[in-house]
């Protein structure tokens, strides 16, 4: 039976009693059935599972909870149920390269020098050291290479990169297809076009290229490393690789959270949606840790602002004068009289 993915463009060969109403890549519920189409190419070759779907479950929830703080918490909680195997389509290349290439080759030597420095005493003494120098030389040349094992995804609904990211297969497993092998199995049928999966297997194989090519150069050292290459013999075999798929649509406005697990290694790849509320909230907390002692000391001080100002506003005025003390009373002068009799205030009769 054949079901079309009509969110993700996935096309699936299932059994007749698998029939299922979910895409294994996107959790889309917009499954159709379709008939099979026959200008597809056949595959040549099969990489079998060799991990359970117990040891994916298991590999997934550790997965899961290794997950920092900031992913949304209905990642961390998810079932890992859902999890379906799934033979997805993918192209081996190879070619011969030839590559004409042009750089700088640095090549070390060390001499003796002599140099003048003070001493502990502050006298200027003369000493020697060797020092390492590197002299620089063009170099162009030609390097034939046969580029092998070259894998890039035959599907629409898996990007390569994340392919990639599982990678690497032991191809030294492959076996002839046959379609006794994908009994019980979800397959999908090659979605991309081979002139689309050709361009993405030269991009691979010239990085490929360049980066072996950097590891040829000969001396200590190298830069300014250009090539130019060009492949011939090219083929590009059609072959299933096992992947565990584990898709959950945590948003429906958005593309699904998936984890992809390598049906033969158990490598997992997969990016956690993250939350941006916990993030906000993590960012306000920062913030208010970090302005906290500058609240804190711009309280205390309009907490000691009131008394301050009033001594300086006491300070600002000048005392009040005291009122002038009450004159004292005149001192009575005696007078005595001739013959002793009782002295009078001055000024008094008696």
């Amino acid at each position: 039976m054949q079901l079309e993915c009509e969110t993700c463009g996935a096309s699936l060969r299932v059994e007749a009693d698998q029939r299922t109403a979910v895409c294994p890549y996107c959790a889309s519920p917009s499954v159709v059935e379709r008939p099979p189409s026959n200008d597809r190419p056949s595959p040549h070759f099969v990489l079998g599972f060799t991990t359970t779907r117990e040891s994916a479950q298991g590999a997934v929830k550790a997965w899961l909870g290794k997950r920092s703080f900031f992913v949304q918490s209905s990642v961390k909680t998810a079932t890992v149920d859902s999890i379906r195997g799934v033979y997805t389509p993918a192209y081996l290349y190879s070619a011969m390269a030839q590559t004409r290439y042009t750089a700088q080759i640095g090549e070390d030597y060390q001499e003796t020098e002599t140099y003048t420095t003070t001493d502990d005493k502050g006298n200027s003494v003369t000493r020697t050291r060797v020092v390492t120098r590197t002299e620089h030389r063009h170099l162009e040349g030609q390097h034939a290479t046969y580029v092998m094992d070259v894998l890039v995804v035959a599907s629409r609904a898996v990007p390569n990169a994340e392919l990639e990211a599982v990678e690497p297969f032991d191809l030294r497993t492959m076996r002839r297809y046959t379609p006794a092998v994908l009994s019980g199995w979800v397959a999908e049928e090659p979605t991309m076009t081979q002139a689309e999966c050709y361009g993405l297997a030269r991009r691979e194989a010239l990085e490929k290229i360049g980066r072996d090519l950097s590891g040829f150069m000969p001396g200590d050292s190298h830069h300014g490393l250009t090539h130019e290459t060009r492949l011939d013999r090219e083929t590009l075999e059609l072959l299933y690789v096992p992947l565990w798929v584990l898709a959950l649509r945590h948003d429906p406005s958005k593309p699904p959270f998936r984890v992809l697990i390598n049906g033969q290694t158990g490598a997992i790849h997969g990016k956690a949606p993250l939350s941006w509320v916990k993030i906000a909230l993590a960012v306000l907390l920062v913030l208010a840790l970090i302005a906290a002692p500058f609240v804190l000391a711009a309280a205390r001080s309009r907490g000691r602002e009131p008394a301050e100002q009033r001594g300086a506003a006491w300070r600002s005025f000048p005392a009040t004068p005291a009122p002038p003390a009450p004159a004292a009373a005149p001192t009575p002068t005696e007078h005595v009289r001739p013959g002793g009799s009782r002295p009078t205030p001055t000024g008094g009769t008696r």
